[in-house]
């Protein structure tokens, strides 16, 4: 089925969660590039599941609402707004149990085992958040949160202010650098879902 991964037949993935983020409002995409076909998949949502389904030992999709084809373990949004923020408060209330969550756009095709690990080798008790960052700068939705952020994160929500840039400054953020572009491509125009395409076939 298209361009296949491997990551979950070396990565240790005990104790650890991830949730993959496709709930935007894809604007610039002028459509719901969360269920846009990619990899030979129905959509760029079940590729991201399919993909690290044996790299975590529990796996999710954060959304508005149930919009896919596939089995899902599905997280909805708490709160009428629509944004990242919004997506990080909703799941820590709806996994009490889970202290600490690899946070992914769905739109994000090409972060690596390699990438994901590295993160995970840099956590320490005290850090709340360990970021990936890459030659075009901090990517907030490449990260693992502890459950201690989610205090400041809904004081945030309740002043309307939903920059995760904003939340990890007003943290203990440890900052990663991975010196590379492509692996950190995000498709928020057309032009970029038909380069991941081309790209995603000759990998």
């Amino acid at each position: 089925m298209g361009c296949q991964y491997t990551i979950g037949a070396y990565v240790n993935n005990s104790n650890r969660s991830m949730v993959i983020l496709a709930g935007g409002k894809s604007s610039r995409m002028k459509q719901d590039k969360a269920l846009l076909p990619f990899g030979g998949y129905n959509s760029l949502s079940e590729y991201q599941y399919k993909k690290f389904a044996s790299s975590f030992s529990s796996l999710y999709i954060s959304s508005k609402e149930n919009k896919f084809d596939f089995d899902v373990n599905l997280i909805l949004d708490k709160y009428k707004d629509s944004s990242p923020l919004v997506s990080l408060v909703s799941i820590f209330e709806t996994l009490p149990d889970s202290n600490n969550i690899f946070i992914l756009s769905v739109d994000a095709p090409f972060i690596s085992d390699e990438i994901v690990n590295k993160l995970y080798s840099e956590v320490e008790e005290k850090y709340d958040v360990v970021v990936a960052k890459s030659t075009n700068g901090v990517e907030p939705l490449c990260a693992i949160y502890k459950r201690t952020v989610l205090e400041e994160a809904k004081k945030m929500l309740n002043l309307n202010q939903h920059r995760l840039q904003t939340l990890l400054a007003s943290l203990s953020t440890k900052e990663v650098f991975f010196n590379e572009e492509k692996a950190f491509l995000n498709m928020n125009y057309p032009q970029e879902y038909i380069w991941a395409k081309l790209f995603s076939s000759n990998i």
